[in-house]
């Protein structure tokens, strides 16, 4: 299964939401890095996704996008295999 990485902040139900996503589709261990209590992973997030908003998710070296985006990949049937390439 691809590494997943999400960066999230404390108080965020978008968060918890992609989690419990990620969880149903058999992910064990997510990466978080909370941007709230490291403001440099903030400025690397905007880099690298050109959002400003959180979760932003990867899953291996694929840029999701946000919980939205990621409940928008299951139900097209695309998040299974991607956490399976």
């Amino acid at each position: 299964m691809q590494a997943v990485k999400m960066y999230t902040t404390a108080y965020c139900p978008y968060c918890t939401r992609a989690k419990q996503v990620l969880q149903s589709k058999g992910v064990a261990q997510i990466e978080e890095i909370r941007i709230d209590s490291d403001p440099a992973q903030r400025a690397v997030m905007m880099e690298s996704t050109g959002r400003r908003t959180v979760p932003q998710i990867f899953i291996g070296d694929t840029h999701v996008g946000g919980c939205d985006d990621l409940i928008a990949l299951d139900q097209r049937g695309g998040l299974l295999p991607l956490l399976q390439s």
